[in-house]
């Protein structure tokens, strides 16, 4: 069959599934209930068209922002008034440690300072032959897979683990990937979702799964620095005094702007799980929904195989010269951002929006909301990559917030947007992908925007 182009307006809209919104008359607790299941569930009516909603818990205020002028003050203008909360850190330092993304204070700037380096348009550049390779492997395991159904979910973890580890540590991470999906897994089952203990008590406070975390932390830490080891293993790169092979060299070589000094081994092991966790969730999350969208829409799928075959044929992939490519990634982070929430808690009193916020009170900034909200987007349900392709008008910049904004966003966004525009080109271009249930997959907010089960697919090689 030929790749064709089929013209927009010839098209039915898609609407992809999504959780039904929640009574706004919810009791507390019962929302609680639900949260912990899945927050996307959560959210009322008001809270795709309010501007501002404000709620109680707990005997907390809690608000929900959703223009951009409050976004902005809160995200930038007044950010140092503005942390992540005790659950927060509950939950995610365990496995993160004391790494870029928990950071906070002068240990932030530092680290943002140091690392910014590694993750510079050169650097990202020297690090584009481990993605392809990665991707290569992994179409050929599909290929080799393709005469029965596939799960696509689990092969873009596999693909983006990989990815992380080549990126990383320039060795294929095959060989520990069991161990470390088990370790993730693991975490996202028995201690990622908050308690209500991790929501009520003060920073410092045990709670009662504190002990089962403690015991994880000790159990992970042991493995990345096996991980490290073994890198240093190798056969030195820039810590050798040669050229830097990829990000490890990067952060080995890395130096305070003020002092000079290094990363602690410690340190260097809490960036390593902070780039390998945060970075391969958010490629895996964004391949997922990214091929079930097309997968729902051959239409687009066939106009992005379109634009990445020849492309593919020339031996030499561009992220910059595959623009509808990179538009359906955008729209799929738009519908399925994979941080769905930002949490921060207020350090002393502020005003935002017309709304007094006391010290303690919740800030809730959602991207789920937000690129879904009434008032910021047309037809914000539809799935249109057109939104995204280089003519279009640019969204205002606090109301797409897919990595964030601000002084914390999220410092390997481009490297993230490289490498998944490079794989779901290649992916596309080498197979159609056709779904083989047909039941909705519903978005579930945990700690990142995940399938509520993993669809099977068919995959069918392109003809040459």
């Amino acid at each position: 069959m030929a790749d064709v182009l089929v013209s927009p307006a010839a098209r039915t809209a898609l609407v992809p599934p999504r959780p039904p919104v929640a009574p706004e008359d919810m009791p507390a607790l019962q929302r609680l209930s639900l949260i912990r299941r899945n927050a996307i569930a959560s959210w009322g009516r008001r809270a795709y068209e309010d501007d501002v909603v404000r709620a109680r818990f707990f005997g907390r205020s809690t608000f929900i922002l959703n223009t951009p002028a409050a976004i902005r003050h809160v995200l930038i203008d007044n950010y140092e008034n503005y942390t992540r909360t005790p659950a927060a850190f509950r939950v995610l330092r365990p496995i993160l440690g004391e790494g870029l993304l928990l950071a906070e204070g002068r240990a932030w700037k530092n680290q943002r300072r140091t690392l910014a380096p590694a993750f510079a348009p050169r650097a990202i550049a020297m690090l584009v032959p481990h993605m392809l390779a990665a991707t290569d492997e992994a179409i050929a395991a599909l290929d080799a897979a393709r005469e029965g159904p596939v799960d696509l979910r689990e092969a873009m973890q596999r693909l983006a683990l990989d990815i992380a580890g080549r990126t990383m540590f320039s060795f294929e991470i095959a060989r520990h990937g069991a161990a470390l999906r088990g370790f993730v897994n693991d975490y996202g089952e028995r201690l990622a979702q908050p308690r209500l203990s991790d929501l009520l008590l003060p920073a410092g406070w045990p709670s009662p799964s504190d002990i089962s975390r403690a015991l994880f932390r000790r159990r992970w830490t042991r493995f990345v620095a096996m991980l490290i080891a073994e890198r240093r293993a190798m056969t030195t790169g820039a810590d050798g005094g040669g050229a830097p092979r990829d990000l490890f060299d990067l952060m080995v070589a890395a130096r305070d702007p003020d002092t000079g000094e290094a990363f602690t081994d410690a340190q260097l092991g809490d960036q390593v799980s902070t780039m390998i966790l945060a970075g391969h969730e958010t490629t895996a999350t964004a391949l997922f929904w990214s091929l079930y969208l097309l997968a729902l829409d051959p239409a687009t799928q066939e106009e992005l195989a379109a634009e990445a075959r020849p492309a593919l044929a020339g031996g030499a992939l561009d992220a910059a010269k595959l623009p509808f490519t990179r538009a359906v990634l955008g729209e799929a982070l738009r519908l399925y951002p994979p941080a769905f929430l930002i949490v921060r808690a207020a350090r002393g009193a502020d005003s935002v929006a017309g709304f007094d916020i006391a010290a303690r009170d919740i800030v809730l900034v959602s991207p789920w909301l937000l690129h879904r909200h009434a008032k910021l987007w047309d037809a914000p349900d539809v799935f249109r990559p057109q939104r995204f392709l280089p003519d279009a008008p640019s969204p205002d910049r606090f109301a797409y917030l897919p990595f964030g904004v601000g002084p914390r966003v999220c410092i390997g966004a481009q490297f993230a947007l490289a490498e998944a525009t490079l794989a779901l080109a290649k992916l596309v271009g080498t197979f159609r992908v056709e779904l083989v249930d047909t039941a909705p997959v519903t978005p579930v907010g945990v700690v990142t925007t995940q399938p509520d089960r993993s669809p099977l697919f068919r995959i069918a090689r392109r003809a040459p």
